[in-house]
């Protein structure tokens, strides 16, 4: 016998566990069907949209104090091109904000939403991985490892880049690799970061200080498979001075704390984000290069609208996984996710690009931002963006 629900979550990242939530919160039965999470030592940048929704569901408060405000953003061009970029400044005071975001240990992040859906009501979880999904013209089945099986009106599929339940609902995903792996890890340093977020823009990708609570920051460095694969062979005392280096002493000396994460740059996004009773969340739906922090912003924004999607459904009597559901979720993300895909990905090619045309564009377009003052509050609030609200 399968076990019935409404709304079927697929994936117990920080994206499929806030989408299950927010799912619940409907009153919908939701089921979450996701193996315990590994453990991650990564921050996340979560800007002002997103801390929003948290706070909205009631896991903010045990998140802040472990998390580190970003009061200012700024742009260094670091390359030693013809045509250099002019330093790029953002304050947060100038939205009226205290911050643009806040940077959050991924592990504080999930298992906080991972014990406000156990304790929402109607909701299930099981500890397991989905091996096979079917969708069908009123339902769609789950078969999961331990043999047992899932019917729902509706799927999320939070489950990665590799989505099984995008390929099972047909859907494409057009994607490439960049010729970049980047670096992830943590580091003390002597001098106070003062809430500064620091991306260096380098000719083989950037490199991203964020801040994290005291003197310490996490560290997105993305460099060659080459360069990559030489970093992460050295000491961690040696990665520290290289680090230190990198930066130009901006905090000082840097160590490096913890283990070093490595993962290749892959930038895509799925030719629709909803068909046959299911709508795509998270990775399933977009892969973006680390610019911006734009990553699992998107995520937050794929979950409220799923929610928003299904609660509309549900006070008008109609079908979640039906195709004006569908229709509406679909239609709801293209144009955020295909935009800012394109854009994070169009500022990546022209980082690596040797095209001094490219560069000089890039330059004035960052000289611009900085100085039209209405240009300057319009692309801050564009890159804060909120989530709808339930």
């Amino acid at each position: 016998m399968a076990r019935n629900a409404e709304v079927a979550v697929v994936g117990g990242g920080p994206a499929g566990l806030l989408a299950a939530l927010l799912a619940a919160r409907t009153g919908a039965a939701t089921t979450l069907i996701a193996p315990a999470p590994p453990q991650d030592a990564r921050t996340t940048a979560l800007l002002e949209g997103s801390v929003a929704v948290l706070r909205e569901v009631g896991v903010w408060d045990s998140l802040q104090d472990l998390a580190a405000p970003l009061r200012t953003l700024r742009i260094v061009d670091g390359g030693r091109r013809l045509f250099r970029a002019p330093e790029a400044t953002f304050r947060a005071s100038e939205l009226g904000l205290e911050a643009f975001g806040w940077n959050v240990p991924n592990a504080a992040l999930t298992a906080a939403l991972a014990n406000a859906y156990e304790n929402a009501p109607g909701a299930v979880r099981l500890f397991a991985e989905a091996r096979e999904s079917r969708p069908g013209d009123e339902l769609i089945e789950l078969t999961l490892d331990d043999g047992s099986a899932v019917e729902a009106q509706v799927a999320i599929a939070a489950d990665g880049r590799k989505s099984l339940l995008r390929e099972a609902a047909g859907i494409g995903f057009k994607s490439h690799r960049a010729p970049q792996t980047a670096l992830a890890f943590s580091v003390s340093h002597d001098r106070d970061h003062d809430g500064v977020s620091t991306e260096f823009h380098f000719e083989e990708g950037p490199f991203t200080l964020v801040p994290m609570p005291g003197r310490r920051s996490s560290v997105v460095w993305v460099a060659t498979p080459g360069q990559a694969e030489e970093l992460a062979a050295l000491s961690l005392e040696a990665l520290g001075e290289a680090v230190t280096r990198k930066s130009g002493r901006l905090l000082g000396a840097m160590r490096v704390e913890g283990s070093v994460g490595r993962f290749p740059i892959t930038v895509g996004a799925a030719t629709c984000f909803a068909a046959r009773r299911t709508l795509l969340v998270g990775e399933a739906g977009h892969v973006l290069p680390p610019i911006g922090a734009q990553g699992l912003n998107l995520g937050v924004r794929d979950a409220a609208r799923a929610a928003a999607v299904i609660a509309a459904a549900r006070a008008e009597g109609r079908d979640p996984g039906g195709p004006q559901a569908l229709r509406a979720y679909g239609r709801a993300r293209a144009a955020d996710v295909l935009t800012r895909a394109a854009a994070t990905d169009l500022l990546n090619v022209s980082l690596l690009s040797s095209a001094p045309p490219v560069h000089l564009a890039r330059g004035l377009g960052l000289a611009a931002i900085s100085r039209i003052g209405p240009l300057r509050r319009f692309v801050m609030r564009e890159g804060l963006m909120g989530a709808p609200s339930l």
